[in-house]
């Protein structure tokens, strides 16, 4: 069992950047595919971006590609989202994710491990 905490939201400008962190408890976070999703008022949850166990892999959702790296570092138990260009879309409570599957995917099912979430706003 893994325990996440997310941190490093905020209030941004449009085009400004941030950086997500997601600290991971236990000593097995090497063996957990890790992603990141959102949702924002009134909407779904929503993939964002996902990266192997290794980190030699991610994936990205069309709509944060090219502006979203997601990284992780295993000796930390940390993974990362950095956000930059941000759009005033990109509003949202943002979640990391675990899932003991190395293959990544988009599919929020697949993940068995939530945090609690940090909100970002981007002011247009």
């Amino acid at each position: 069992q893994v325990q996440l905490v997310e941190s490093g939201g905020g209030l941004v400008q449009a085009g400004g950047s941030l950086r997500l962190s997601c600290a991971a408890s236990g000593r097995t976070f090497s063996t957990y595919a890790m992603a990141w999703f959102r949702q924002a008022p009134g909407k779904e949850r929503e993939f964002v971006a996902a990266i192997s166990r290794s980190g030699g892999s991610s994936y990205y959702a069309d709509s944060v590609k090219g502006r979203f790296t997601i990284s992780r570092d295993n000796a930390k138990n940390t993974v990362y989202l950095q956000m930059n260009s941000l759009k005033a879309e990109d509003t949202a409570v943002y979640y990391c994710a675990a899932s003991p599957k190395n293959s990544l995917t988009n599919y929020y099912r697949s993940y068995d491990y939530w945090g609690q979430g940090t909100q970002v706003t981007v002011s247009s």
